[in-house]
């Protein structure tokens, strides 16, 4: 045989196989894409509304009473005067962590049979090493039950988040019943001590937990040297739900965030709308994406070099609206409540007038229409009383509300103002639903809001006005 013959064989040869290896690649690709099936597909039981805050914060302004009395609450003590003041901030006493677990406990709306965990430094300045990390189901305390799993990332046991960044961990499977506690362990091997920023959610009322020097990933029973009251690098936790699932960001300032409600005892508004959906049947997840102190249009006001994270209130609604809700999987409605620090904070100042604040809800009209999502608008809830209250602030207010009610900008209307105002005092909270500060609901007040929703307005393709 010549050699032309040899060569012409060898082709022959090669491109037979190459036609056995393609087919072979083919079958196996469609057994693979049977056995996988379609897409998972995810939307979120839980989530917080993340901020940057610095790991060496300066010391706290003071924290002033109100300066008004009601039946309810006492007179309080004499405060010196303090021109300027509004929105303060309490200190955080455990913000640094080195070579410790966290292990930190958040609430589902949406009950599943897989999930996964989002951790996020997307307001950190430097990357974040997670050492271990894992996911069960709380016992009591923080204590976890058996049965919980690990979390990998691509996976990997460890992972680094770069700074600006957030991780999504690969899917477990965990029965999670709807409305449960979970314990989401995180080790941080090194340390967080650094002049940057850390990324958190400062007010959590909602107890955590800090051990003792060590990996106890996944322990039952974590040793314990402190506890806090905030979640850091926590962004959200996913569930696979069918396609019918709803999704509701509840998007707004410490009002939606829960501020003087109960620690321990999810009496959030949020928390009651998430049980009554689900007391109907109505098989929605919900996620308080609210932050204290946060405004429409600006930033905190603080001393001069402050950054403006150091407090964490987070950056202005408008700048936030694409990570904290745009971005959630699964989001079908959001409901907006923002606008009394804007108000109040300005005091007598003519900005931002009514209309900016119009023009700012346009804007997230906007944004959320152009994604699909239906958009809901809440009236601003009583302020007379308040630290920074003025007439002018009022006024504003009253505008705002009724441009909220009337306008049919949004696809419907939540009237939290008239929910929880006394009748014959409109401008102050009815007496049972002030938490004494004359800025936040007690536990009834954020009863009464989740009771004054219309649950139809979450109905697919529906839109109503709520205005008990």
């Amino acid at each position: 045989m010549t050699s032309n013959g040899r060569r012409g064989i060898r082709r022959t040869v090669s491109c037979v196989a190459a036609g056995v290896v393609v087919a072979s690649l083919a079958h196996v690709g469609s057994d693979v894409r049977a056995q996988s099936g379609p897409a998972d597909r995810w939307t979120a039981t839980w989530g917080t509304a993340e901020v940057g805050r610095s790991q060496n914060p300066p010391p706290p302004p003071p924290v002033f009473p109100p300066f008004m009395a009601n039946a309810r609450c006492p007179a309080p003590p004499a405060a010196p005067p303090a021109p300027g003041r509004g929105q303060t901030f309490a200190p955080l006493p455990y913000i640094q962590f080195t070579n410790q677990t966290l292990r930190q406990i958040v609430h589902t709306s949406l009950g599943g049979s897989k999930l996964r965990v989002v951790l996020s430094n997307a307001y950190g300045t430097a990357p974040a090493t997670i050492g271990a990390a894992h996911i069960a189901l709380r016992d009591k305390d923080g204590s976890i039950q058996t049965g919980g799993r690990p979390l990998m990332f691509a996976g990997r046991p460890t992972v680094t988040i770069p700074a600006n960044a957030v991780m999504y961990s690969d899917p477990v499977a965990l029965a999670v019943p709807d409305m449960s506690d979970l314990g989401i362990d995180i080790y941080l091997p090194g340390t967080t001590d650094a002049p940057g920023t850390v990324t958190m959610h400062a007010g959590a009322l909602q107890t955590g937990y800090v051990s003792e020097t060590g990996n106890y990933s996944g322990q039952r029973t974590l040793p314990q040297v402190a506890t806090i009251q905030s979640w850091f690098l926590l962004s959200r936790v996913d569930v696979v739900a069918p396609d019918s699932t709803g999704l509701i960001v509840a998007f707004g300032d410490s009002i939606t965030d829960g501020a003087r409600s109960t620690p321990n005892a999810n009496n959030r508004w949020p928390d009651h709308l998430a049980r009554r959906l689900l007391a109907q049947g109505l098989k929605m997840g919900v996620v308080n994406a609210g932050i204290g102190g946060n405004r429409l249009l600006n930033e905190a006001s603080l001393p001069p070099g402050v950054d403006v994270r150091a407090v964490g209130a987070g950056i202005n609604a408008l700048a936030r609206f694409e990570h904290h809700v745009l971005s959630v999987p699964g989001v079908t409605h959001v409901v907006v409540l923002e606008g009394i620090n804007d108000v109040g904070n300005a005091r007598q100042n003519p900005t931002p007038t009514a209309e900016d604040l119009i023009a700012a809800n346009r804007q997230l009209i906007e944004q959320a229409h152009g994604h699909g999502i239906k958009i809901i608008g809440a009236t601003l809830t009583p302020f007379w009383g308040a630290a920074y209250y003025t007439e002018a602030g009022e006024a504003k207010r009253q505008a705002v509300n009724e441009w909220i009610r009337t306008s049919n900008a949004f696809d419907g209307v939540i009237d939290f103002d008239k929910a929880t105002r006394d009748p014959s005092d409109p401008k102050k909270f009815l007496d049972k639903y002030d938490s004494c500060d004359y800025l936040h609901p007690g536990d009834a007040g954020y009863k009464a809001m989740a009771d004054a929703i219309d649950l139809s307005l979450f109905k697919t393709g529906h839109a109503a006005t709520a205005s008990r």
